[in-house]
């Protein structure tokens, strides 16, 4: 897809959910959603692959992506550039169609959904945030022009409307800039917008690629409390691809990605290994020394539980051809 459909798809009208009433603050009121049980995960993939690519050439940007996210979960995506990190954000706003495996956003699957159901989806579950801030935006019209238009779906009235956009907008430090069209905003000042507009309905879901990625360090807090207050205020989800490690730590637990899968992830400061379902794990950049690509390993049980996974240690039996480790080995243990 691309970013001219991209915005289309967002612009405006598509992040959020539709609401009758207005609370009053920045970040109040909307309606529940009707397609989701109550219990559903906001995020749940299963086995999900996507493939660029023409027959021959092809290329997977994501290979089996198992994961579940629960509803008023903050999630950061990590990983290197081209891990698969935006290929994943772009499923969970339904503007890719998965190779294979299944999407589901707030119990609702995505597969098989028209293209009429997709854009209702965004319009009532989601607001998206794209990394080029001006494919969210609609240049001609004003920072408050923009704002506005993203509620037209709303049944809010227009001092509703008016009220809580200018809140917004004062929120990300744009009221002075509120008449100026969005077209002529800086990157920094867009990528502001871009969040205001992506918040406008209340979105029980917010995908956000890179949001503080063309911030100064204090514009990049003022987006972080803003996304904090709306997660607070609202259990709105949560999730943010980044590389930046102020937005990493604020939204408490990570997932990295690699090489199109999940290989890692982390909690309350923790990093942890991920299993996949067919047993294979990703291994941590800082342990690679001991276990370099290539070797071979043993993972045994170890006494009152757990898993010891040590480099094997061959006698110099030389295993070259198998792909495997050809000169024994230290024997360290990982547990």
């Amino acid at each position: 897809m691309s970013g001219t459909e991209a915005g289309t798809a967002v612009s405006g009208t598509e992040s959020g959910t539709a609401s009758g009433t207005e609370s009053g603050t920045v970040l109040g009121g909307r309606e529940p959603a009707v397609a989701a049980a109550p219990a559903a995960p906001a995020v749940r993939c299963e086995n999900l692959v996507h493939v660029f690519g023409t027959p021959g050439n092809e290329v997977a940007a994501l290979r089996g992506v198992d994961l579940v996210i629960e509803p008023g979960e903050m999630v950061a995506l990590l990983g290197p550039s081209g891990a698969g990190k935006t290929t994943l954000l772009w499923h969970l706003a339904g503007l890719l169609a998965p190779t294979a495996g299944m999407v589901e956003i707030n119990g609702l699957p995505l597969a098989g959904l028209s293209g009429r159901a997709l854009t209702s989806m965004r319009l009532r579950e989601v607001g998206l945030l794209l990394q080029n801030p001006a494919s969210n935006l609609l240049p001609s019209r004003t920072a408050l022009g923009n704002v506005l238009f993203a509620q037209s779906p709303t049944r809010r009235t227009r001092v509703m409307k008016r009220k809580r956009a200018s809140d917004l907008l004062d929120r990300v430090g744009l009221a002075e800039a509120a008449r100026r069209p969005a077209g002529l905003l800086s990157g920094g000042e867009q990528q502001r917008l871009a969040l205001a507009v992506a918040l406008a309905n209340g979105p029980r879901l917010l995908l956000a690629d890179e949001p503080t990625s063309q911030l100064d360090p204090a514009s990049a807090a003022d987006v972080i409390e803003l996304i904090q207050a709306a997660n607070a205020s609202l259990g709105t989800t949560v999730v943010a691809v980044t590389h930046d490690p102020e937005v990493a730590a604020a939204l408490g637990r990570t997932i990295t990605i690699r090489d199109g899968r999940v290989g890692g992830a982390g909690h309350g400061g923790r990093e942890f290994v991920v299993i996949g379902k067919d047993g294979t794990l990703t291994l941590p950049a800082d342990v690679l020394d001991e276990l370099p690509p290539g070797s071979l390993a043993e993972a045994t049980r170890a006494e009152g539980g757990g898993i010891l996974l040590r480099r094997a240690d061959l006698g110099g039996t030389d295993l070259s051809g198998t792909g495997g480790l050809g000169s024994g080995g230290a024997g360290k243990e990982h547990q």
